[in-house]
This record gives structure tokens, C-alpha cells and sequence, in this order.
């Protein structure tokens, strides 16, 4: 019996486009696919001859063939370049499925894009002033890492050759094996999805076109830091394998503890200890802040451990703003120790003479609330 005309078939004329003979092809393969017509052997040989009329007319050169010499070109079945079997269910389903979710799978479309490996990323903590974190510094990091390869230049192959394309998958990075009416897509076990295999390595990075080595790289850190802060360098990380792009670096920075100053985020909180005749008369004392400067600040007359005072701006910068935080100072009164004799005097005429519940008010007032209770409890 002759076979039907491939144009026929496809219900096209000879004179069609290429997207006209794809579009009545995914028409008919989807009508008469044997899952939507189970049992029904005339649908089952429709999608056989739809599927081989199809697999001729959507390449140039075999429908250039078929034109010409007719079903003759493809004698048993097949022509140069084709594969026993093209024609069955498994090959006319893959081709559906690619046309129609080609461009969220990967399909054959058109010729897949492979790449190598990209490269690790890598962390590098590093331990910061609290003046570095409020002026910001310009800083030089070394960086164990693995980089590009300069005998090779990064493509893995030695000097005079150059990777070739991977015998295994053509190029595409990805092999296909039927099952059924499934077609499995996965990473070529041979060149692991570059699409590219090295005939000659590169002896001083074995092919990999990359070696470890420790880089040198300036940082900027910005004023106002926090402890905690991260900062990406993008492409500083580990250099890809045979080209692929680098990774990222991420510095993690740590403030250390100041000796003075303790930051409550862009607040600075600073305790001052006074002496006990300044907290009582008052008087004017002079406190550094976390600019190098020296703030004047005023002590009222009777003033207590714990009372604070907040200098508007004089506390940390903050992040990417002109703007800084409040510095909050807490009195701490410092008891004297180690008098002589004469101030011991003192003290005690000072304590003879003066009204208690007026000079130490709170002190007098918990002594006698003490008294009342151990009264009350005595008298129960």
C-alpha cells in the first residue's frame, strides 16, 4: 500500500511555513494520542503517521529531500543523520511536550545554553573598632580562595589546546533517554552539564581552571556599622570550575567592646563616676564622647547614683544618614575612701549638724519605715 502524502497527512499545503506545519501538527498528535483514545488502533496508526510525516517536514534539509524525491529519499524508514525507531510514540510525545512547555523546561526549541559550575560562596569574619564603626575605614583584607588559573586562564585545558565539545551529549550539557511514552532529561554523566570535555589539562590546575590561592582585597565599611553588619563583594568568592562565574564574599563584622563606651544601637551609653562633694554642691565636669571630643556638662546640686543625662547627637553615626544618635551619661557618686583624720572630722561635724530627713531623705525614710515594721512585729 503507498504511503500518504506527508502534506496530506498533516492536512497542510506544500507551500506551508514551518509554524503552520507545527501548529497542525500539534493539533493532530494531540487528537489522536493513544492515551486519549485507548484501544483504538486506527487513532494509534493516525498518531504513527502524523508523528513520522512531521519528524520529516520540520527539518529544512529532509523536507528540501522529501520534495524532491518524494518517500524515496527515506528508504527503510530513514535518511542520513535520522535514528531507527524516530517515528514511534515515545518520540512523537517528546516532541509534543517540548512544543508546548518548551520554554519552561528547556526544550528542544532551540539549542540549550550550558555553563560551568558557578563558585562557592565564601564568609570572612572581620573584627572591627567601635571607631571604625562610627568614622566607617577604608581596610585591606587577605583571602584564602580558590582562583582562576592563570597558567590556563580559567578554561581548565593546557596551553595550545582548548576544551572540545562533549561527545556524549553534542554541546547541549543534558541527555535524554526514552521510557515508554516519557522522555528523562538529565546532566550529561560525562562533562556533568558544561557541554565541554578537556582532552589536555592544564598541569597546573588539573583541569579544573582554578588553584587556591590568598587574595588581596580592599573594603569599605561604611559609618554607622552595626555588630552583625554583612557586606557582599559580588564575584570575590571561589572562582567557577573551567570559567564558570565566581561566588560572592561576605564580610561578617564584629565590633569589639569598648573600654568606655557601650553602644545601644545608635545610641552610646557611658557611665561617669563623680565625686561625692560635686554630686552634693554641683559643679561642671568635662566627659569624652565617641568623636574624640570633650563635652562640658553641668551637675545639679544633689545629684544621686543612677541619675542620667542624654547629649542630644553626640552618640553613634547612622547608617547611610548624616544624622547620629543620643550619648547617655549615668552618675555614678564615688563614696571617698581612705580619708584622714582631718576629713574624717569634717564628716562628722558635717553629719552633727545637719538635718537628716532634709540631707539624706531617702535613707532616713527607709531606716523608719524598718523601724515601724520590726515594731509591728514585735508588738504581734
Amino acid at each position: 500500500m503507498a504511503k500518504r502524502d506527508y502534506y496530506d497527512t498533516l492536512g497542510v499545503a506544500k507551500s506551508a511555513s514551518g509554524d503552520d506545519i507545527k501548529k497542525a501538527f500539534r493539533k493532530l498528535a494531540m487528537q489522536h494520542h493513544p492515551d486519549r483514545n485507548p484501544g483504538d488502533k486506527g487513532a494509534e496508526q493516525k498518531f504513527k503517521d502524523v508523528n513520522e510525516a512531521y519528524d520529516v517536514l520540520k527539518d529544512e534539509q529532509r523536507r528540501a529531500a522529501y520534495d524532491r524525491f518524494g518517500h524515496a529519499a527515506f528508504e527503510n524508514g530513514r535518511s542520513a543523520g535520522a535514528n531507527p525507531g524516530d517515528f514511534g510514540f515515545a518520540q512523537g510525545f517528546a516532541d509534543i511536550f517540548d512544543e508546548m512547555f518548551g520554554d519552561f523546561m528547556g526544550g528542544r526549541g532551540g539549542r540549550r545554553e550550558t555553563q560551568n559550575p558557578r563558585g562557592d560562596d565564601v564568609r570572612y569574619n572581620l573584627e572591627i573598632s567601635l571607631d571604625d564603626a562610627f568614622k566607617g575605614r577604608q581596610t585591606t583584607i587577605r583571602v584564602p580562595t580558590m582562583a582562576s588559573c592563570e597558567a590556563c586562564h580559567g578554561s581548565g585545558a593546557a596551553a595550545g589546546s582548548r576544551p572540545v565539545t562533549c561527545p556524549t551529549c553534542y554541546g547541549n550539557g543534558r541527555v535524554r533517554a526514552q521510557q515508554g511514552f516519557f522522555t528523562i532529561e538529565r546532566t550529561c554523566p560525562n562533562c556533568h552539564g558544561a557541554g565541554r570535555v578537556i582532552d589536555n589539562p592544564c598541569r597546573s590546575c588539573n583541569g579544573q581552571g582554578r588553584t587556591r590561592k590568598e587574595k588581596t582585597l580592599s573594603v569599605s565599611i561604611p559609618a554607622g556599622v552595626e555588630d552583625g553588619t554583612r557586606i557582599r563583594l559580588a564575584g570575590e568568592g571561589e572562582a567557577g570550575v573551567r570559567g564558570g562565574a565566581a561566588g560572592d564574599l561576605y564580610i561578617f563584622l564584629s565590633v569589639k567592646p569598648h573600654r568606655i563606651f557601650q553602644r545601644d544601637g545608635a545610641n552610646i551609653n557611658c557611665k561617669v563616676p563623680i565625686p561625692m562633694t560635686i554630686a552634693a554642691l554641683g559643679g561642671v565636669i568635662e566627659v569624652p564622647t565617641v568623636d574624640g571630643s570633650m563635652a562640658r556638662l553641668n551637675v545639679p546640686a544633689g545629684t544621686q547614683s543612677g541619675n542620667q543625662v542624654r547629649l542630644r547627637g553626640k552618640g553613634m553615626s547612622v547608617l547611610r544618614s548624616p544624622s547620629r544618635g543620643d550619648m547617655v551619661i549615668e552618675m555614678v557618686v564615688e563614696t571617698p575612701q581612705h580619708l584622714n583624720k582631718k576629713q574624717q572630722e569634717l564628716l562628722r561635724e558635717f553629719e552633727r549638724a545637719g538635718d537628716k530627713d532634709r540631707t539624706s531623705p531617702a535613707s532616713e525614710g527607709f531606716f523608719s519605715r524598718m523601724k515601724e515594721f520590726l515594731g509591728g512585729e514585735a508588738r504581734e
